[in-house]
């Protein structure tokens, strides 16, 4: 069970301890204090490559927009995030690992050039807000046995190994965050080998919401809202033809979802033109408020000066933006498209996938349905059914506290 959590921004004993200990280890020389200029996150990042990994599979627009990205993102962490111990310490392993995934990645196809240009299923694209019910949706159709899906070791460890013990990683990676953070699994349930976002895959372009939604870096965000996504979804693009090839799940529809899709659809569509549609509906208010205990949540460990009232404010900015271009992008778009109300969902979701297989001219066999509806009864007894109870209890003001 979950300890209380009576502010958004309440941080466990464990984190505490933790922020504790670093400090000391820095202070008295046990270990080295990281720094976080792009310059050092790319040279600690780089050991053990060479210089034609960073350009393999990519052109220099490519190159060029990864290294502009991380010079704002160290900039904006640097000046405006007030990293703790433990957030200085997370960013900085976060953008080394995301730099050697990247290297990595480009010496894999710098040997393998086919694995650029394997032809895929047209995949189904869950798009919405953060807290909008996406992640339902996109579990639901993950359960259809004639889909593929992104697991949470592939995304967060992008690049193929054999062995394969991603799944090994990622399952420590997750024990650890849930001592961190106990109430991980109430905010959003993961499993490493379990249908997961691709987050992870646009983390590794330097997209900012694996960023933003963890550290208070308003530059990064700004810039990333107003600058061309384009080498970010090639890279997405170049990270699910690798990973489908690796699988075996080249012939079978990829069910992808991250929610900063809907902040950059045409570039999105410009990469899976054949992509057919969902868009996952939820009342906005309700979906800012939610979104804000997230990030609260992950923010909480990782500075000492978190205002909750920022957060909010923050999120309702960013979720009338993302509305806006939701509106905007899929007015115009051609492909296939779908709507599902979350509202529709609480209350029938059999209704609701109905009605979306039909809008999408899919086969909704008694194999899906059936685990489908294994899976509702599982999420039924989850520890995400608690967070809104946790958010009817939070008081409008207030400061962090120990949990």
């Amino acid at each position: 069970m979950a300890p209380p959590r009576p502010h958004p921004l309440t941080r466990s004993r464990s984190a505490a301890r933790l922020n504790t200990l670093l400090g000391e280890a820095w202070a008295r020389g046990w270990a080295t204090r990281p720094e976080l200029s792009a310059e050092a996150i790319l040279t600690a990042g780089s050991r053990g490559f060479n210089a034609g990994d960073e350009g393999g599979g990519r052109c220099s627009r490519d190159v060029a927009d990864f290294r502009d990205r991380l010079e704002v993102l160290a900039r904006s962490l640097t000046v405006e995030a007030q990293l703790n111990h433990v957030g200085r310490a997370t960013a900085y392993g976060m953008l080394v690992r995301t730099v050697r995934q990247r290297l990595a990645l480009g010496r894999l196809w710098r040997q393998q050039p086919a694995l650029l240009t394997t032809q895929l299923a047209s995949p189904l694209i869950v798009l919405g807000q953060m807290r909008g019910g996406t992640t339902r949706v996109h579990h639901l159709l993950a359960a259809d046995p004639a889909h593929s899906f992104t697991r949470f070791c592939d995304s967060w460890h992008p690049v193929p190994a054999r062995p394969d013990l991603r799944h090994v990683k990622s399952a420590l990676a997750l024990r650890l965050a849930r001592i961190l953070n106990p109430w991980l699994d109430i905010l959003h349930p993961m499993r490493a080998t379990g249908a997961e976002e691709e987050l992870g895959w646009m983390a590794t372009a330097l997209a900012g919401s694996a960023y933003y939604t963890q550290w208070h870096v308003p530059g990064f965000t700004r810039w990333c809202e107003e600058t061309d996504p384009a080498s970010v979804y090639t890279e997405l693009a170049r990270i699910l033809r690798t990973d489908a090839n690796h699988r075996g799940l080249v012939t079978r529809p990829r069910v992808m979802k991250v929610p900063e899709f809907s902040e950059a659809i045409p570039a999105l569509l410009a990469q899976f033109p054949d992509a057919r549609l969902i868009w996952a509906r939820r009342e906005p208010a309700e979906v800012a408020d939610s979104a804000a205990s997230l990030v609260a949540a992950q923010m909480a460990p990782q500075t000492d000066c978190a205002d909750f009232t920022v957060i909010r404010a923050e999120w309702q900015r960013k979720t009338a933006l993302r509305e806006e271009r939701l509106a905007r992008d899929l007015a115009d778009a051609q492909q296939p498209l779908a709507m599902v109300e979350f509202a529709e969902l609480e209350s029938d979701w059999r209704a609701a996938i109905r009605r979306l297989y039909r809008d999408l001219r899919l086969e909704l066999t008694p194999a899906a349905l059936q685990a489908m509806t294994r899976l509702q009864r599982k999420a039924q007894q989850g520890a995400h059914q608690q967070h809104r109870e946790q958010r009817r209890a939070f008081p409008s003001e207030g400061h962090p506290t120990l949990g």
